[in-house]
């Protein structure tokens, strides 16, 4: 416990949600997938300018984003697209970008927040849907039933950060 009030101390908090349509649902994913840096469409704001919306500030300069953005995505038909970008990058264009760059595990929670975490994506929910995506094409989801569990707050805090927060037991089945 000394370790997590020292990092509580220095500011490592939990993270914010990635947005996230899923099938017309608006929810949010816990779990930030990499952007193409260097895509076309993808436009990195000079912050030294300050060209950036005033509203994006807590995006830009808190310890709750790490990543300093935000996307917004959505799983529509079996795939998963990113939708939009604030902060940092500005997605370019009104249409999807569909995100055939990603593969890996999405976490979307769902119902009420059961214990919160002080650091990454690690704070537990009643329940919580697996995507597993592939170049962008949803393969397989699971969902997993969180009540009644018993949870160590440090490990989910150390396997929750950037990096690690997308590997789950029983999602190499899917």
């Amino acid at each position: 416990m000394l370790l997590v009030r020292i990092l509580r101390e220095a500011g490592i908090t939990a993270q914010i949600h990635e947005r996230l349509k899923y099938e017309g649902e608006d929810l949010s994913m816990a779990y930030c997938p990499p952007v193409p840096i260097g895509h076309p469409r993808i436009l990195e704001i000079d912050i030294e300018k300050r060209d950036y919306d005033p509203q994006d500030s807590v995006i830009l300069f808190s310890t709750a984003c790490w990543r300093r953005y935000q996307g917004s995505w959505e799983v529509k038909g079996g795939r998963f697209y990113l939708t939009g970008l604030r902060g940092l990058y500005r997605l370019v264009g009104d249409e999807p970008l569909m995100a055939d760059w990603f593969t890996g595990m999405i976490r979307i929670p769902k119902g009420r927040l059961l214990q919160y975490v002080y650091m990454g994506f690690g704070s537990v929910y009643e329940k919580e849907l697996h995507v597993k995506i592939e170049a962008g094409v949803v393969t397989g989801s699971r969902v997993v039933d969180n009540r009644g569990k018993r949870f160590d707050e440090r490990s989910l805090g150390w396997n929750n950060l950037p990096g690690g927060e997308n590997s789950f037991p029983g999602d190499d089945e899917l």
